[in-house]
């Protein structure tokens, strides 16, 4: 099924005019039909059926089932390379992921200005943006520019249950973190970047409400990490 990206969906029935690149990949590329069914999402939640006509426009039809995961999944992601945090923001995007927040740390290899830095969030929202159509998500997660360690320690200390994934934790893993918490909604996902997460950082993030956690006794890449973390999350507490 091919979905189309588009600024507001009208009410049902009207014609929707596509932008020419949406245009060009369904009719040059995919060689779609008059008559063709297709989804219209405009990334903001909405998402309905549409029918391909003869002049290229789309007629809306009746709204699609929704697909958005019952919980809000922030994944704070210590900075790596930036083909790691692609493929990251890719595949959490697929899981259902609501907000991608890229952190400096301390043991970040990657340093960005904060010019470089709105660019690569640029190009992760293009990146999230396909991977949002081809998995039928009707809702795009909120991608951030990188923001220095003490913000992101603010926006923790906003969630309902911030989980940081440490390697020097003990005990406490994911199944046992829902049974203790199972009714939570809205969760953040720390994960180190590729040297992985200090001590101080640590001890800033429990200050800050984070709960320790161990992803298993086998150390994970930053990339692993997050993509496994978000995907048992989902498993737990969403709909996966």
């Amino acid at each position: 099924m091919h979905r189309c990206l588009v600024s507001s969906i009208p009410d049902e029935g009207a014609l929707l005019t596509l932008s020419e690149a949406e245009a060009q990949h369904a009719l040059r590329v995919l060689r779609m039909k008059p008559g063709a069914r297709v989804q219209l999402t405009d990334g903001k939640g909405a998402l309905h059926w549409g029918e391909l006509m003869d002049d290229g426009r789309v007629k809306v039809l009746h709204p699609c089932e929704g697909t958005e995961p019952p919980i809000q999944l922030t994944l704070y992601q210590g900075l790596p390379k930036f083909d790691k945090l692609e493929l990251i923001a890719q595949k959490v995007t697929e899981l259902g992921v609501t907000r991608i927040v890229p952190v400096r740390m301390s043991r970040c290899v990657v340093k960005l200005s904060a010019a470089d830095g709105e660019k690569r969030r640029e190009r992760l929202m293009r990146i999230c943006q396909e991977a949002a159509k081809q998995c039928g998500r009707a809702q795009l997660p909120e991608v951030l520019a990188p923001v220095d360690y003490r913000d992101a320690l603010d926006l923790m200390r906003m969630e309902q249950l911030c989980l940081m994934a440490w390697e020097e934790a003990n005990g406490m893993n994911l199944s046992r973190m829902h049974e203790q918490y199972p009714s939570a909604e809205r969760i953040g996902l720390v994960i180190g970047p590729e040297g992985g997460i200090s001590s101080q950082e640590a001890s800033s993030a429990q200050q800050a409400g984070a709960q320790h956690l161990t992803l298993g006794p086998r150390i994970l890449r930053t990339e692993t990490a997050a993509i496994a973390a978000s995907a048992v999350i989902m498993n737990l507490w969403g709909d996966l």
